[in-house]
């Protein structure tokens, strides 16, 4: 979903023989189709290769991308760090974007963000409200006020901050996406130009494969 409208390591042989059309079956992904290469690079940590998953719980599109990514995160190399940021395109995904950061900071967010994902995309509830979000929560087992106070803590407000500037630093105008090792960004949108959803969110996991290997090799 973009700005405007707001819209594993998976075995690659095995993938690209499964799903037609895929980038890697027709020879590898291309910079400036599949994948873009950042003109200024954003700072990384020193260590593992970073990837970053930038997503809005209010995406539909992020929502259907959630499984194919819990799946290839459970299979990256030792030396890849995966993590998601969330976006705040406008004031109800800075609300999501809080929340997040909040259950982050409590060690809760890898629980809720399913319960969060079906309660917007399959239920239909809104919560972009902090009390809609908290009352949602506190539903499902998380204290209401501890949640509140963590949300509107200084460090949660910084954590957002950061996330803002990361999400510039990469141009992010749409979501899903990956950043890969602060040089490269793909996304199903641009890696399955042409293709069906499915395909496409299969072929952004590929060429994210794909642009870590380049990164560990150098090849940036």
């Amino acid at each position: 979903m973009n700005r405007r409208d707001f819209s594993t390591r998976f075995a690659l042989t095995t993938l690209a023989g499964a799903l037609p059309g895929l980038a890697l079956a027709q020879g590898g992904p291309v910079e400036g189709r599949h994948y873009q290469k950042l003109g200024t690079p954003v700072p990384v940590a020193a260590g593992k290769i970073e990837v970053v998953e930038f997503f809005w719980y209010g995406c539909p599109h992020c929502f259907a991308f959630e499984p194919v990514v819990e799946a290839w995160t459970k299979q990256l190399p030792a030396d890849v760090g995966f993590r998601r940021s969330h976006v705040a395109f406008r004031e109800n995904t800075k609300t999501h974007q809080r929340s997040f950061f909040a259950l982050e900071a409590l060690g809760r967010e890898a629980e809720f963000r399913p319960k969060i994902f079906n309660a917007i995309h399959q239920q239909r509830q809104q919560l972009d409200t902090a009390d809609s979000m908290a009352a949602f929560l506190g539903k499902n087992g998380l204290d209401q006020a501890k949640f509140l106070e963590v949300y509107n803590s200084f460090s949660v407000q910084s954590k957002c901050q950061q996330a803002v500037k990361l999400s510039e630093a990469y141009r992010i105008d749409g979501v899903p996406a990956i950043g890969v090792g602060g040089r490269f960004l793909t996304s199903p949108s641009m890696a399955g130009q042409g293709a069906g959803e499915n395909v496409a969110l299969q072929q952004a996991v590929i060429t994210a494969n794909v642009l870590i290997d380049r990164v560990r090799g150098g090849k940036v």
